[in-house]
């Protein structure tokens, strides 16, 4: 009981609001894992970071450049994601050249905001619709100044800053953010109807060493689907499939949803068999899905359910599920749920992206992704892995 309690009062967690944002202080680190928690639980970690803190200080350090690319924008009265909001008009009223893109189809569910910024006449907002292709603009980033970005499963959502299990990375590198620039632009013209820029990236987009602490680590970035990706930016999923058939001892994910089956039914076991590889060959498989996972729109078990079951019974795989208990505030749609999309593997290389586990988020929607080498990244996912594995919200697999 007193860690819930202390979990709830935010006991120890690090404040990104007393921070400097100056991109040479040294208080903050080049790469950064950021959480979100749901409120009334003890998911969160009072060591790391909290995106509801960081994302204000970062836009409020704005001074040149903002872009955001967001699946969609949906606030509440009260609610986390007004500061944020309100940094992002801070921004534009003092001569930071603003651009918001989204999805177009969840414009039309949650317009408020996006017209919001719009009518200011200072922010230049976008809409990209992928509805043709069975896809939406998923992604979930944005970048300060050129130098200073963040991705991650947040959504500009109140509900994704205070009732959701969700996890991103700060990185403050001006060569990630050189590439994530670039797919902006790539996106901004096509949702403007323009050609996409000229001028292409380096082919293939190399990695970026940054130093945290005494460690280095090697970054990665990478992006979905693959005929919609700038010159040089690699597609996601080999990366992902990649990294799954390099661990050796352990294996921790979570993620959102699980499924082997393309929405028109056919088979697609690409991520489903390289985990049943890994188990194997001797790697101890641990997986988290939201309790979402194992229903359909219906409400009814879903396909998904199903899998996980049978992947449930291979040896060396375990699998659990994050339940998240109602508010205290009473029923909050689309919340109270673990959203979060990452894994860690022996414990020193990782994965942080915004595509749930659906052939849908890696061949038809944009989405985006890091891949990360060295345990002083791992390590703080790892131990949110274990505290959730291990804490009151996780269930058996029924």
């Amino acid at each position: 009981m007193m860690l819930s309690v202390l979990a709830l009062l935010g006991c120890g967690r690090k404040s990104a609001v007393d921070r400097e944002a100056s991109p040479t202080d040294p208080a903050i680190p080049a790469v950064e894992i950021v959480e979100s928690w749901p409120v009334e639980t003890d998911l969160g970690l009072s060591d790391i970071p909290d995106a509801h803190e960081v994302w204000p200080a970062m836009i409020d350090g704005a001074t040149r450049t903002l872009e955001i690319a967001h699946f969609y924008i949906s606030d509440a009265p009260g609610g986390r994601m007004e500061p944020v909001l309100s940094a992002v008009e801070r921004a534009a009223a003092r001569g930071v050249a603003v651009r918001l893109l989204v999805d177009e189809k969840f414009y039309a569910k949650y317009p408020v905001s996006v017209e919001r910024f719009a009518r200011g006449g200072k922010i230049q907002v976008r809409r990209l619709d992928l509805s043709a292709r069975g896809g939406v603009m998923h992604a979930k980033y944005f970048i300060v100044d050129g130098r200073d970005t963040y991705l991650g499963s947040q959504n500009f959502d109140y509900r994704s800053l205070e009732h959701i299990h969700e996890i991103g990375v700060r990185v403050r590198s001006p060569e990630i953010a050189e590439v994530f620039t670039g797919l902006f632009e790539y996106d901004w013209a096509a949702a403007g109807g323009q050609k996409p820029p000229s001028t292409p990236q380096p082919a293939p987009v190399p990695p970026v060493t940054v130093r945290v602490g005494a460690d280095e680590v090697r970054l990665a970035p990478a992006a979905s689907p693959q005929d919609l990706l700038p010159p040089g930016l690699p597609w996601e999923l080999p990366l992902l499939l990649a990294r799954l058939d390099a661990a050796r001892s352990t294996l921790d994910v979570e993620v959102l949803t699980y499924t082997i089956k393309t929405p028109a039914g056919q088979p697609w076991t690409l991520l489903d068999e390289a985990l049943r590889r890994a188990a194997g060959r001797g790697v101890h498989v641990r997986l988290l899905v939201s309790e979402w996972a194992l229903r359909d729109a219906a409400g009814k078990r879903s396909d998904g359910a199903d899998a996980l079951t049978a992947l449930g019974k291979v040896p060396g795989v375990s699998v659990r599920v994050l339940v998240i208990p109602t508010s205290a505030k009473g029923e909050i749609p689309f919340a109270r749920v673990a959203h979060a999309k990452y894994l860690v593997a022996d414990g020193k290389s990782a994965w942080v992206g915004t595509s749930n586990w659906e052939s849908r988020y890696f061949t038809a929607s944009r989405n985006v992704a890091l891949f990360l080498e060295g345990r002083a990244v791992a390590g703080p996912l790892a131990r949110i892995f274990e505290h959730a594995w291990r804490g009151a919200c996780a269930k058996p697999l029924q």
